[in-house]
């Protein structure tokens, strides 16, 4: 049976939250949506709070999985992060962020790049 991309993409996001955690990060939500879209992963490290994109490309015609996360896609992510903070103020307050990235171009551990403060608000 063939993976669809959905759910590869769904597995790379499973993944990516287990190595995480095995890294000391702890969830806070996953596949959080709103209006401006959608966060995989949305972890703390410590006492920073951390919003998490995961991206997998097993396909290098198309580009890596780093140059998928485009200014626009970023864009998408900052307006998304802003509003989970102003939805979760009272848990969050002014807690330090940042925006990390996940890249495989395999589904397992050995192909993860984790790349800290991947981009800036």
């Amino acid at each position: 049976m063939k993976i669809n991309q959905n759910n590869a993409g769904l597995a790379a996001e499973k993944l990516a939250a287990t190595y995480l955690t095995n890294h000391g990060l702890k969830i806070v939500a996953q596949n959080y949506h709103c209006r401006f879209g959608e966060i995989d992963l949305i972890m703390t490290d410590e006492k920073s709070l951390v919003f998490i994109e995961v991206r997998l490309r097993t396909n290098p015609k198309f580009g890596s999985a780093a140059a998928s996360i485009t200014a626009q896609k970023q864009q998408k992510i900052i307006l998304t992060a802003q509003h989970y903070l102003q939805e979760n103020s009272k848990q969050h307050g002014d807690c330090a962020c940042r925006f990390d990235a996940i890249l495989m171009d395999k589904a397992d551990t050995e192909h993860i790049e984790w790349l800290r403060n991947a981009f800036d608000a």
